[in-house]
């Protein structure tokens, strides 16, 4: 390679009249002032991306391409010779001198009638033969401005077009002088796009609009909503009483969320009404997604990723009409809310009916920092609306990073008002947003300590986490909690700023953008007496606590001896790895900047040459996943375990770094002090400029053709963030005197294809003329993923599918009453998920829903689906307009769906069990568009080996290990790689389902794809060759244990011979007899994908309560727990023991597993189930809380599986003791019964005789009696002295008298006989 030394570089204009070319030579200056040129100084810059296949870059020598026999010598640098010859052939071949507009200098070979090509050799250029007969083909050095450096490519088949742009100046965002040949560039770009992107023509473009509303204000047309009031609706259960012929429970309390989505969209140049009613005349209907961040305290709420699938269902709109059937029509679907999620993710997509539109992801976020005031107004508790954006807010004002924990946010806040204590807040991702004044009380405290040069009102730091908002205004420290009752459980928010640290100097505050252990984090850095510590909060459910670190010694007495450029300010704004008692100095920056000396980086040892510039450290940040470092300032380091660095030289000395926003996907971008962007790809060492740049004047160009609304001459940058792996810009635009704040994509991958072609491209002569074309540098032209696994089993993802219930009325649209019967299904069926992943508690005598015990089905709805087997009754009366309500409930439409299929890509995360594995297969295709090769040539196995390789960068590989296996399909010119991600069983021991997950990383890198090989899809371009996931080493959620009761009591009966259960049944928790043997058995259920397995691995069962009845059941204590099941115990407490011989380390424990010879119960004298006393004549029984649990003895996966259930035992024995007074008091109470009864058999007819005869007396003796009252002369009756009683009693014994009287005159006659008889 040639160095250049002159000051002026030599430039070519080349312009076409009539097919004649001619080339002249003029001196022009430097390209722009804007671009950057680089001196190269003796060493060629490593290229490793850039390089195609073949190719090798080296210093001074000479690289020919394999391609049609054509070579070239290869030089970078100023130096390049300038001078060319041409061709003087008069044959077809021939080429005269123009004028060409553009940099650089053409060479132009071609071949005489006889096919015998003729060369001119340049001393930059070696010419080999070419291909074409009669036909001369033009190259041309396109020199690049950023790099000072001049490119050479040559054409292929298939190659993109785009053209070259001149450079944006980079002080801020000024907008291009429009010139004519700029605008032709741009639409020269466009008009030689691929074919397959001029299709998109033909499709209207389409997009959603989905707004919430209230529950009462469905139908109305205008209406948008805050997402913040909580309280389920108690009002449904007059709409659900009136289906009575209806597969729904009227024993069951229905209820609906509060909020609903409303769903549209609209077309360019149409209205959206006509549009949307287009839509459903065509079948349309709109598919929502809704997705529940999992809440960030798992300790609290149970990890799981949850998604629910629902359909818009038509309703016309309330508004006035005069049209017969409808004017304007939406969709709504529920909206739907859980507990533990206030990050709500909506994917709205088409069932592939009526017009095209694309998918949209929208966030719909529960904002806790609202609350309603009297008159129903919304406001903020934080502080006041201020609706009037004022210019100077944003106007030559820095941008500023957006700091939150990733992912977990709901409310967004961003400073940065100068001389103002406004924030901007937003909770949809800065769709929409609010300009807030704080209610601080804005004090300003200095003193000898704290000094304070200056007081300004702007809230320089601002950081927002799950419930709580921070904030920095001078050296004052402030919090505010969000009221969250889905997360707190309690309106716990707080009703003012708190002011923390008082006592403090704080200079800045730094984000934690990953949460870990159920809590979030953030960083206080100090200045003033304290200066070298480290504030260190921790948020967890809205409360907050800081603790001072180190806890030794300051960062800057630790640092004492160490030589170093300002060392206090490079204190980590990025999660710190450890957090402990101690200080360690894992790296010391060096004082001046390296000189990389060409290369694309350069790896730090210690014995690298420097230059001047002294190295500047402004911080740091870390990824979690990919367990990068960077250390940044005026350069960029990186590396990957905290002691060697790597220096990526393309960023230039002379900026400074102002932040960083990371995807943590594998892309960066980074913002200096003058506003430039830069672009890193993660596992490369390349950096790309996207703001100044010429992709950017392409972009710009083509945008303002299309007349945008979002690119403006006057804009100022407010933030730079990422959103679902997306770049976006807060930018504020001036326009006609107006000030707007919109939220725009940066389309970084257009941006590199841009500056990529308009830096690569050559001239090919075609008949008379010439044809611009351009070079593709990617080694592939197709790459597919295949053989994909189903992703539920490795992403954990939970969906159900909730369609809306069918109407009556021929139109379709829906009722008011028909979209609460799709609220209180939707609800329903969410509740049925909440209790069947209880497994936890029990409810009076039976267990819970989903508790320990397994149900029959593995299912969460399948006692609601039993309903089912009336299905064809309901459809009977739906189908003769008979159905209660108008509404008709299909039973297969609210499911859960456990086969989802893969979507030709990777899952959004992975998730590995110990030993599990992901396997899959990448498909590379060189043929069409590869470099070198033509499509009909057939290549080797040797040439597909050195044209693409695949490599796999793993962050962890003592973790994980990846196994890659290429198979050549050579008659298809691909290779097809196998890879298998594996675990390795060596980084993590045990833990809860979705607990403290080890984080970590896989990247595919297809070498030479960074930054050249992209995808045209209709959403636009799409980065190939680099695919970073996120793996999460440990127990994946959604998996619990559960007692297996169905085969239990098959096994017992099996093994017993008999099985008696209790007198009184209960049919979800059956009774087992204590003299049995008892054989449990336990289910791996799996919640996600609906498997359900027998558990293989080892176990500890111990029992951990208990009672003779479910209201008496109490806890053991640890040392009752070791006495009740310790083969070891001594004390005759023992409850149960097992012919196991397999115990725990120290022998404190059986080990049980599914082979186990069973388990014999015991209940020994000291334990509590011993002497137990029966309430009934019944034998005694007894509920055992049963806690089963593998940890540290089961060596198969790393869940920490632990399971509480109840275990009812019955016809436990007595003890000896009360078995022998129980006999006792049991012949006693038998003979003195026995006794009784002889002594009543031998006196019965004793005592019946006595009583005849007593009786018989009694009788005479009332009959004398009678006979001489009656007779008797005395006798008067003075009625006037009779009470009232003497009356009555007199005339109702006269019949009595009567008889007496009788019975006395016979023995008078007998015994006047008498002396007859003697």
């Amino acid at each position: 390679m040639e160095k250049c030394r002159e000051k002026r570089e030599w430039g070519e204009k080349v312009s076409r009249l009539g097919g004649m070319v001619r080339i002249e030579k003029v001196l022009t200056d430097k390209v722009a002032p804007g671009w950057k040129e680089k001196k190269v100084q003796g060493e060629e810059k490593a290229r490793g991306e850039g390089k195609a296949s073949g190719e090798k870059r080296s210093q001074g020598k000479e690289r020919v391409s394999k391609g049609g026999g054509r070579g070239f010598r290869r030089g970078r640098g100023e130096g390049q010779d300038r001078e060319e010859q041409l061709s003087k052939d008069q044959g077809k071949g021939r080429v005269d001198k123009e004028r060409v507009e553009e940099l650089g200098w053409v060479e132009e070979h071609g071949r005489n009638k006889a096919g015998k090509q003729r060369e001119e050799q340049t001393p930059g250029e070696k010419k080999g033969r070419g291909q074409g007969k009669g036909r001369g083909v033009g190259k041309v050095w396109a020199q690049d401005p950023e790099k000072g450096e001049a490119r050479y490519r040559t054409r292929y088949q298939g190659s993109s077009h785009v053209a070259r742009c001149p450079a944006m100046y980079p002080a801020g965002p000024a907008w291009p002088k429009l010139r004519v040949l700029r605008a032709m560039w741009a639409l020269l770009a466009v008009l030689l796009a691929p074919g397959r992107l001029w299709a998109k023509e033909d499709i209207q473009e389409c997009i959603w609009h989905v707004v919430l509303i209230k529950f009462e204000a469905v139908g109305e047309e205008g209406r948008s909503d805050r997402f913040f009031d909580l309280e389920p609706l108690e009002t449904l259960d007059s709409v659900f009483s009136l289906l009575v012929d209806a597969p729904t429970d009227q024993n069951e309390k229905y209820l609906g969320f509060p909020y609903y989505l409303k769903i549209n969209y609209s077309c360019g140049g149409e209205s959206s009404e006509a549009q949307v009613r287009k839509g459903h005349l065509t079948g349309l209907k709109p598919l929502v997604l809704v997705t529940f961040q999992s809440p960030v305290n798992f300790h609290r709420w149970k990890i799981e990723q949850l998604q629910i699938q629902m359909e818009g269902a038509p309703f016309r709109s309330k508004e006035r009409c005069n049209a017969e059937e409808v004017c304007a029509m939406s969709w709504y679907t529920p909206m739907p809310i859980k507990n533990g999620s206030v990050v709500m993710y909506v994917d709205v997509s088409s069932n592939g009916l009526g017009p095209f539109i694309q998918n949209k992801r929208f966030h719909v976020n529960i904002n806790g920092f609202l609350q309603k005031q009297q008159d129903n107004t919304l406001q903020f508790t934080v502080g006041n609306e201020i609706f009037n954006l004022i210019p100077r807010y944003f106007i030559n004002v820095p941008s500023r990073p957006l700091w939150h924990t990733v992912g977990q946010t709901p409310v967004l806040i961003l400073g940065g008002i100068p001389d103002e204590k406004s924030v901007l807040l937003t909770d949809t991702s800065f769709t929409d947003f609010f300009l807030v004044e704080l209610n601080i009380d804005s004090c300003w405290v200095g003193s000898f300590y704290c000094p304070q040069a200056s007081f300004t009102a702007t809230i320089y730091d601002a950081i927002a986490t799950e419930s709580t908002l921070f904030i920095r205004q001078n050296q004052l420290v402030y919090y505010f909690t969000g009221t969250y009752v889905t997360l707190h459980e309690s309106n716990q928010g707080s009703g003012s700023w708190v002011r923390v640290l008082a006592n403090e100097c704080i200079k800045k505050l730094c984000p934690v953008y990953a949460h870990s252990n159920g809590s979030e984090y953030v960083m206080a850095l100090t200045t003033g007496k304290r200066e070298g510590y480290v504030h260190f909060g921790t948020i967890t459910d809205g409360r907050v606590s800081f603790e001072l670190l180190p806890r030794q010694r300051s960062v800057c007495e630790g640092l004492q001896g160490f030589e170093s450029s300002e060392p206090q300010e490079v204190l980590p704004c990025s999660p710190p790895v450890v957090v402990g008692n101690y200080l360690a100095i894992l790296y010391t920056i060096p004082e001046f900047i390296p000189d990389a000396r060409g290369l694309e980086f350069l790896m730090l040892l210690g014995t690298e040459s420097h230059t001047t510039f002294l190295m500047v450290p402004k911080g740091m940040f870390y990824n979690q996943y990919s367990n990068l470092l960077y250390i940044w300032g005026n350069f960029l380091l990186q590396s990957y375990n905290y002691e060697n660095f790597i220096y990526l030289a393309d960023f230039p000395k002379e900026q400074s770094i102002k932040y960083l926003v990371n995807s943590f996907r594998g892309d960066m971008a980074i913002v200096t002090e003058t506003e430039e962007i830069w672009y890193l790809l993660e596992g490369s060492y390349r950096m790309y400029k996207l703001f100044p740049s010429r992709g950017w004047e392409v972009h710009i160009n083509l945008q303002v053709m299309h007349q945008s609304s979002v690119y403006t001459p006057n804009e100022t940058m407010v933030t730079l963030f990422y959103e679902d792996t997306k770049l976006y810009q807060l930018v504020y635009l001036m326009k006609n005197q107006q000030g707007q704040l919109v939220k725009r994509h940066v389309p970084v991958e257009q941006l590199l294809m841009y500056q990529q072609l308009s830096n690569h491209y050559f001239f090919e002569r075609q008949g008379s003329h010439l044809t611009l074309s351009f070079t593709n540098f990617c080694p592939f032209s197709v790459m597919r993923l295949r053989d994909l696994p189903n992703p539920q089993v490795y992403s954990r993802q939970e969906r159900y599918q909730a369609r809306p219930p069918r109407v009556v009325e021929p139109s379709g649209f829906h009722s008011e009453n028909s979209l609460a019967v799709y609220q209180g299904l939707v609800y329903y069926l969410l509740c049925l998920h909440s209790e069947y992943h209880k497994v936890d508690a029990w409810r009076g005598p039976g267990l819970v829903r989903g508790g320990p015990y397994a149900d029959p089905v593995h299912d969460s709805t399948w006692r609601w689906s039993n309903k089912k087997q009336d299905q064809d009754y309901y459809f009977y009366l739906a189908s003769n307009s008979q159905s209660p309500g108008n509404v008709y409930i299909d039973m297969a439409s609210y499911e859960k769906i456990y086969d989802l299929k893969a979507d030709y890509e990777l899952p959004e995360r992975i998730f590995l069990d110990k030993g599990t594995s992901y396997v899959f297969s990448v498909f590379l295709s060189v043929g069409g568009q590869s470099l070198e090769f033509t499509p009909e040539r057939v290549l080797t196995s040797e040439e597909l080996k050195s044209t693409v390789d695949l490599g796999v960068v793993l962050a962890d590989p003592g973790c994980i290990e990846a196994v890659v296996r290429q198979k050549f399909l050579i008659n298809r010119n691909s290779v097809l790689f196998r890879v298998t991600l594996s675990d390795k069983r060596s980084c993590f021991d045990q833990g809860l389902s979705g607990h403290h997950l080890l984080e970590t990383s896989m990247l595919l890198k297809v070498a030479g794809a960074v930054g050249h090989c992209f995808q045209n899809t209709h959403q636009g371009p799409r980065m190939q060759g680099n695919l970073m996931v996120p793996v999460l080493i440990g127990c994946p959620p959604g998996k619990r244990l559960a007692f297996d009761i169905t085969y239990t009591l098959q096994y017992n009966r099996l093994q017993n011979k008999h099985y008696f259960d209790c007198v009184r049944v209960d049919p979800e928790m059956p009774c087992f007899l204590f003299r049995d043997v008892f054989y449990p058995f336990f289910l791996i259920q799996d919640l996600v994908t609906g498997d359900s397995g027998s558990f293989q691995g080892s176990y500890v069962l111990k029992v951990v309560g208990g009672g003779p009845t479910l209201d008496t059941i109490r806890e053991y204590s640890e040392e009752e727990i070791y006495r009740f099941n310790s083969p070891l115990d001594k004390t005759h407490s023992l409850i149960w023991t097992t012919k196991n011989t397999t115990t725990t380390k120290d022998s404190a424990f059986n080990i049980m597993s599914h082979q186990s010879l069973g388990i014999e119960w015991l209940c020994l004298e000291n334990s509590p189930c011993y002497d137990t006393i029966p309430h009934t004549i019944f034998a005694p029984e007894f509920f055992f809380k049963v806690l089963v649990s593998n940890r540290g003895v089961d060596k198969s996966t790393y869940c920490d599986y632990q399971l509480i259930f109840l275990l009812h035992i019955h016809g436990l024995p007595l003890s000896a003791k009360r078995a022998f007074f129980i006999l006792m008091v049991s012949s006693s109470v038998f003979i003195g019964l026995v006794t009784l009864y002889i002594i009543f058999c031998l006196l019965l007819p004793v005592m019946v005789k006595a009583w005849n005869s007593l009786r018989w007396k009694i009788n005479n003796i009332i009959m004398s009696e009678s006979y001489y009252t009656y007779t008797s002369p005395s006798r008067n009756c003075s009625g006037t002295s009779e009470t009232r009683s003497t009356v009555s009693s007199r005339v109702g014994s006269s019949d009595s008298s009567k008889v007496a009287e009788a019975n006395q005159r016979a023995p008078e006659q007998t015994w006047k006989k008498k002396p007859l008889v003697t």
